[in-house]
């Protein structure tokens, strides 16, 4: 029976390789808010409120662009809409904690870390304080992320605006988007999506952000259907 600093120190290990790719993605995170145009101050703040690495980008992206609050809000909740998911799985691990620690440890739940503590939960079901593994992924990610993202606001700052960071984010996402191009349905459902994006561009308050990934994942629904 491992004790509650070690499976802190446990999750903070699982989650460590990680960091690899999660401080440069911070840094851009950062650096763009500046080069938006937004103060230092709404971006750090943004960062320690929301957490969420792409959902942040998005947010920035569309205020910038024009968007109304209601449809930059929205593509955040979209985005962070997988959390559902994962507090359900987790759910069976933390089912003893209060209503506050789950809420509180709910805050620290990211991609990475849920992936590292569900596989650690999977072979370690008879811990005591499983929870603890997955507050030290958090709680590691937290702390790199914030940092990193401080990191890039300054370095923003210093970045001239000839230079500009925008080309950043297409870029960011076209490399999250092609590492799961592996199979015909999710092309298919990328084409649908880029192509139901430019039929929708001038709906109003920018609103084909939100309108292409629903038609995508109706599309997405049908293609399991037909597959079973």
């Amino acid at each position: 029976m491992l004790s509650k600093k070690q499976l802190f120190s446990r999750g903070m290990f699982d989650i460590a390789p990680h960091m690899l790719s999660v401080i440069p993605f911070g840094i851009i995170c950062g650096a763009i808010g500046v080069d938006l145009g937004f103060s230092p101050y709404l971006v750090y703040g943004m960062s320690i409120i929301i957490f969420g690495g792409a959902s942040q980008i998005v947010f920035l992206q569309l205020l910038s662009g024009g968007a109304s609050a209601l449809v930059a809000v929205t593509s955040v909740g979209v985005i962070n809409s997988r959390h559902l998911l994962y507090g359900a799985v987790l759910s069976e691990y933390l089912e003893k904690l209060s209503f506050i620690k789950k809420l509180l440890i709910s805050y620290i739940v990211v991609d990475q870390g849920f992936a590292e503590s569900n596989k650690f939960f999977k072979k370690n079901k008879t811990e005591q304080y499983l929870h603890y593994h997955l507050i030290g992924t958090g709680l590691t990610m937290w702390v790199c992320w914030q940092i990193a993202t401080l990191s890039g606001i300054i370095l923003g700052s210093f970045v001239p605006e000839e230079l500009g960071l925008k080309f950043a984010i297409p870029l960011t996402f076209i490399a999250i988007v092609v590492q799961d191009l592996k199979k015909l349905d999710h092309v298919i459902v990328m084409l649908v999506c880029g192509i139901s994006s430019l039929l929708f561009f001038d709906a109003p308050f920018k609103s084909y952000i939100l309108i292409s990934p629903v038609i995508a994942l109706f599309v997405a629904a049908l293609l399991l259907r037909l597959k079973k």
